[in-house]
């Protein structure tokens, strides 16, 4: 028995080019070659080869001299990269934008992304669970197609009127769905898969169905999966340059920057893109303890510092700036009001051309009618309305809302303990600092309340409801106000205010209990379909450290200041908002939009499905109307990727825990080089399929068709390298029929299916031979 070995120590490598001609003439000869290719390094397989074609060579007169003729093969090889890059990105030009402009309506989410992007070119301000940089780049093609924005509002299945080039605005953002396939040719070359391996994965990114059909219209998706593309080829290529020797060079410290600035741009469009950063993450992690652990020869502490120090600059500040700026940019595109003021902080709507926010009295006196906005993860205005709770206390719901509404508004009354009759005085005192104070509903008169019932979401919390009325109540209306911060005016030449008074827009104050002494805050989370949806408010104890103080979830404001009795001074000039501030705020209103889109039990999505429906194909996506009128599209993976995918993440699991128990026996025995390709042609692209993959999995927020996308795109580079694996240990005529079956298959479920992203203009009982599955709604309701 052979003794387990990996060996740790690196061979010299042939310059870039070298490796390039070597590879591509190795992968070539192996298919017309009868030897065996199992146990051999790419070295040994080039060295026989070559000793083979040696001699076979016959000099004739009719023949090339060898010389001749390896020029030949070597101007081949050379040339190869840059022609089939051309091929492969004329082809899947053609492929996407055929028949583009077929349907001459508003496409499935082309309703949300093509109006987002209408809104930069109007200005307006929106909200999104997403960040900007995708839908910039949707008003981008927008604003590059002539359009100004105005009079269309991109409502599902409505015709584009004839001012709206939107085949033009389709195709620029197609250009991301087909740039996606040259570079999925390059990372396979980097990864040096062999010649087939590579065109394989290509051609099988190119036809892949889902990817086609979101190229075609206005949506995230395929600009998401480009960066995502991008960010892996990088990785790959670094990792190449790092296993050859070129530390430190020119070439290594560009390619780690353009990994960060990919990083930076996946993570602008979706936070889906975290994934393939975490997939970067575990690789620059398991490279820093290789070389801390495995020291070779020349390792200085020094040197491995400035290892680190690359690689913070360029995966961590790199990327974050990138983030940083997206949102400035989002931020001075949007400065007139619109519809997503509510998911801002007061300062900042009241900075935005045309905000809807009253210029009301300066000082808040008791009797006053209040808005009043949280400064917490959920950034909405403190609600109520006349639903109950459906247990615990079962008293009036008490939500945080975003948008305009009379339930919003709040009167400040006396607190229970210096209860005083507001109509039985003329004038009233201002509420300052430490008053005890009692809020009312305004259009309920109920109380706002608290007691020792645990939240409903947040269970380690108190509930906090609306209780009583004017007459009846108890010492639990109570609150007492602590003012925590006050902003000053932006009018330089604007009076000093009274810092212990409160103040609309500018004064930032806690409301504290007085019989449980918690503080009202929001928690960022949502109540079910019986509270609407809307935010959480509970009461959380805290003490009164500076720490606890400064905890924005506990963080009020008045917004809206209604007193006929007062005057509003036309004087004072609202202060600009932090960007930081900002920034932090309106990601944390992203979240608090994501963990909302839960599935709602009371109704049925025929348009959701689960995790595990993707990689079986068990169910498809209807991306438009389905009636004998309507151009219709299917959104469903291509069968021979998915399938064979979901088929090779198996095998390929198998096969580790086979190495694993073959290590473990001691009857492994690898070269360093065969030792991490199996870890970067197969163990990293299963990682990135899995964190893709296996968030979806354990996330309650509802899923579709399309989130499977990107895990697909490693799946696919899984499912080659086990082709290579395999048939590559096989003579030449099984291995050859391996990969002739492969592309057959491909090109067949690509033709066959065509249409699903094509369009189907007849109807849909035309195409039910293509419901191969009875849970594909083809036809049908």
């Amino acid at each position: 028995m052979s003794k387990a070995k990996i060996s740790t120590g690196r061979s010299s490598t042939a310059p870039e080019d070298q490796q390039l001609k070597s590879r591509a003439s190795v992968s070539t000869d192996d298919l017309i070659s009868e030897s065996e290719a199992e146990g051999d390094t790419d070295a040994q397989l080039e060295s026989d080869d070559l000793q083979k074609k040696d001699s076979s060579t016959t000099t004739t007169t009719t023949t090339k001299s060898p010389s001749s003729l390896c020029q030949i093969i070597a101007f081949l090889t050379l040339i190869e990269p840059y022609v089939s890059t051309v091929f492969y990105t004329f082809l899947s030009y053609y492929i996407r934008s055929y028949k583009i402009d077929l349907a001459k309506k508003v496409i499935w989410d082309e309703s949300h992304f093509g109006k987002f992007g209408s809104y930069y070119l109007r200005h307006e301000f929106y909200h999104d669970v997403h960040p900007p940089l995708g839908k910039m780049i949707v008003g981008l093609t927008e604003y590059l197609s002539g359009w100004d924005g105005e009079d269309f509002a991109f409502e599902s299945g409505k015709a584009y009127p004839e001012t709206l080039d939107f085949v033009t605005i389709r195709m620029l953002n197609a250009l991301f769905s087909l740039a996606v396939v040259p570079v999925a040719y390059w990372a396979a070359n980097t990864l040096r898969l062999r010649l087939v391996s590579v065109h394989l994965v290509t051609m099988m990114v190119c036809l892949e169905s889902t990817y086609i059909a979101l190229g075609k219209f206005i949506l995230l998706d395929s600009t998401l999966l480009f960066f995502t593309a991008t960010t892996f080829l990088t990785f790959v290529k670094i990792h190449d340059l790092n296993q050859t020797g070129k530390e430190f060079t020119t070439a290594w410290y560009v390619w780690y920057a353009l990994t960060g600035i990919s990083i930076g741009c996946v993570c602008s469009v979706k936070w889906v893109g975290l994934f393939v950063t975490s997939l970067v993450g575990l690789y620059t992690v398991h490279e820093l303890l290789e070389k801390l652990f495995l020291k070779s020869k020349g390792f200085t502490w020094r040197r491995y510092s400035q290892h680190w120090a690359v690689r913070i600059v360029t995966l961590i500040f790199i990327p974050v700036a990138i983030y940083l700026i997206c949102f400035k940019i989002h931020f001075a595109l949007l400065y007139k009001s619109g519809t997503g003021d509510s998911s801002t902080s007061t300062l900042f709507q009241v900075n935005l051309e045309g905000n809807k926010i009253l210029n009301g009295p300066r000082n808040v006196q008791y009797g006053s009618e209040l808005t009043i906005r949280s400064q917490g993860q959920s950034p909405n205005l403190l609600h109520s309305h006349t639903q109950i709770y459906p247990e615990g206390s079962n008293q009036q719901q008490i939500t945080a809302y975003g948008h305009s509404d009379g339930n919003n508004n709040w009167i400040v009354k006396y607190s229970r303990s210096n209860y005083t009759n507001l109509e039985d005085l003329e004038s009233h005192p201002f509420v300052k600092d430490g008053d005890m104070i009692r809020l009312s509903h305004k259009f309920t008169n109920a109380n706002l309340h608290s007691h020792d019932i645990q939240g409903h979401v947040s269970k380690q919390f108190y509930e906090v409801s609306g209780y009583g009325n004017e007459e009846v109540g108890d010492v639990k209306d109570d609150w007492v106000v602590e003012i925590v911060e006050q902003v000053k005016s932006g009018n330089k030449t604007y009076p000093k205010e009274d810092p212990s008074l409160i103040h609309p827009i500018s004064t930032s104050f806690r409301l504290r209990h007085v019989d449980l002494g918690c503080y009202l805050a929001t928690t960022g989370k949502a109540y079910p379909a019986w509270g609407f949806k809307q935010s959480e408010v509970i009461c959380k104890p805290s003490s009164n450290s500076w720490l606890s103080r400064r905890d924005k979830s506990t963080w009020w404001n008045v917004e809206d200041h209604i007193n006929e009795k007062l005057e509003s001074d036309d004087n004072y000039i609202p202060p600009s908002s932090s960007f930081f501030s900002d920034f932090i705020l309106i990601n944390f209103a992203m979240a608090s939009s994501n963990s909302a889109l839960v599935p709602d039990e009371d109704k049925f999505d025929v348009l959701s499905s689960k995790w595990w429906e993707w990689p079986s194909l068990y169910r498809g996506l209807r991306m438009c109307g389905w009636s004998n009128f309507d151009i219709k599209y299917f959104l469903i993976g291509n069968l021979f990727n998915t399938w064979g995918s979901s088929f090779a993440v198996v095998v390929f699991c198998a096969y580790t825990v086979y190495l694993a128990y073959s290590y473990q026996r001691q009857t492994l025995n690898w070269s360093y080089d065969q030792y991490w390709k199996f870890l970067i042609c197969g163990i990293y692209p299963l990682f990135g399929w899995i964190l893709h993959f296996l968030p979806f999995i354990i996330m309650g927020r509802v899923t579709y068709v399309h989130h499977y996308v990107p895990a697909l795109f490693f799946a696919m580079y899984v499912m080659v390298y086990v082709i290579e694996l395999f048939a590559f240990k096989l003579k030449v005529w099984f291995r050859v029929p391996i990969y002739v079956v492969a592309f057959a298959v491909l090109f067949w479920t690509f033709w066959k299916y065509r249409m699903f992203h094509v369009g189907m203009s007849q109807p849909a009982e035309y195409y039910k031979d293509l419901a191969l599955l009875k849970t594909w709604r083809v036809f049908g309701n």
